[in-house]
């Protein structure tokens, strides 16, 4: 564990000495502070102490914004050959993959944790549900792990960080869109099938207020999977080199 957080920790500090951190949190801070409080369907044309506006926004923003976090998580490393030199040190691929998800992950919760002055903000101006919103905080996270996870699996395919980007973008896309399209489609067994494949079905379920069993496998399978999947590529590098 020592390993993974210092790794995790490493990966962090270079984001911030970057300044992608920076651009993260105060683009993100922006667009989901003028949609939630001055532009459109706002707080204040919604005329209810919701945060619904912003969980809408953060789903989608955060939906752009994580592969461009993920996509130097490995490939950045095959691209400097670096990546060779890291797993010489006693550092197993697990704790690799794990430092580097953790890494985004923490980033993630830094860019959401401004946004607490919101509910306390709404808390102030009327009654608020509660557990709708730390729920909503809890789709987000989800969320964020599933994209997080598919980035860094695209990351150690590809040596091209643009390419990686790209391709869990593509990605992504068929969870965030496209197997919600093809389930408003198909009825019976194949409907059922896309539905649940659909990420936004799983999300607004959680931020509906149900926590539901199958929607905590869903967002913990999927990330296994692809945590496994970028720990056997590496794997199968470090026994061609």
């Amino acid at each position: 564990m020592k390993q993974i957080l210092h790794i995790a920790y490493r990966e962090l500090n270079s984001f911030f000495d970057s300044l992608t951190a920076y651009v993260l949190i105060v683009i993100f801070l922006g667009f989901s502070g003028f949609f939630t409080w001055i532009y459109g369907a706002d707080v204040f044309f919604l005329g209810q102490a919701s945060l619904d506006t912003f969980f809408t926004v953060a789903y989608w923003s955060l939906f752009v914004f994580i592969p461009a976090l993920t996509m130097r998580s490995i490939a950045g490393e095959l691209k400097a050959g670096t990546l060779e030199l890291l797993l010489t040190k006693p550092v197993s691929d697990w704790q690799l993959i794990l430092g580097k998800f953790l890494s985004t992950f923490f980033l993630i919760g830094i860019a959401l944790t401004p946004t607490l002055f919101y509910y306390f903000t709404l808390w102030g101006i009327g009654p608020v549900d509660h557990s709708a919103i730390v729920l909503g905080y809890l789709g987000l996270l989800l969320m964020s792990m599933v994209y997080i996870s598919i980035g860094l699996l695209t990351s150690c395919l590809f040596s091209n960080p643009i390419v990686a980007s790209l391709t869990a973008l593509s990605i992504g896309i068929f969870f965030h869109i496209i197997f919600d399209v093809l389930a408003a489609n198909f009825v019976g067994f194949t409907g059922s099938v896309f539905s649940f494949l659909s990420l936004s079905t799983h999300f607004e379920s959680i931020t509906r207020g149900v926590v539901d069993t199958k929607d905590l496998i869903y967002f913990f399978s999927i990330s296994f999977f692809c945590l496994y999947s970028s720990k056997m590529i590496l794997s199968n590098r470090n026994l061609q080199v």
